[in-house]
């Protein structure tokens, strides 16, 4: 990857402080404050979650929905006085895992070309599902497979890189 772009990648474990480091990051920064969620309310605690979340990012955030069509939707926000952040990265994978037929590998080199080319500030958040011991089935092993092929892509091309643990930023890279 030749181009860097002004992308930043977080990755931590489940419960980590991912998810708050990189809305610090995005309140931080100059531009309006766009909030592009990938989850699913696949059932009631989901469902209990979103609405958590909803409730605690506040009146900060322009927020958008957006399971499947990420780059669309990155597309539609690109401007230079624009921050979004993503969270997270490997829902999304897991939505597109759960569409049928549907080539998930296929869908990373049209991210990975947007963000290269993004105007907009574009801070991705995703689990690092990596570090564990290889899953007994092949679902979950083909999710880590995907996690791992997209956050190598991803960190190729953001310009900053850390790895949260315990509420602590690791800087990786930039």
């Amino acid at each position: 990857m030749s181009e860097i772009s002004r992308a930043v990648l977080v990755l931590g474990g489940a419960r980590s402080g991912k998810s708050a480091f990189a809305e610090r990051l995005v309140l931080s920064s100059e531009g309006v404050a766009h909030y592009v969620a990938t989850g699913r309310a696949w059932d009631e605690e989901m469902k209990s979650r979103i609405a958590s979340h909803r409730l605690q990012r506040g009146d900060q955030w322009i927020t958008h929905e957006e399971p499947l069509h990420l780059v669309d939707t990155l597309e539609r926000l690109d401007d230079a006085s624009n921050t979004i952040l993503v969270d997270c990265l490997t829902l999304w994978v897991t939505n597109l895992m759960m569409e049928e037929g549907r080539d998930v590998e296929a869908a990373f080199p049209p991210l990975v070309e947007h963000v290269v080319k993004a105007k907009a500030k574009i801070v991705f958040v995703s689990n690092e599902v990596g570090l564990g011991i290889v899953p007994e089935n092949r679902m979950a092993r083909d999710f880590r497979d995907h996690a791992g092929r997209l956050h190598q892509r991803i960190a190729a091309a953001a310009s900053e890189v850390y790895f949260i643990a315990a509420g602590l930023p690791l800087k990786m890279k930039g």
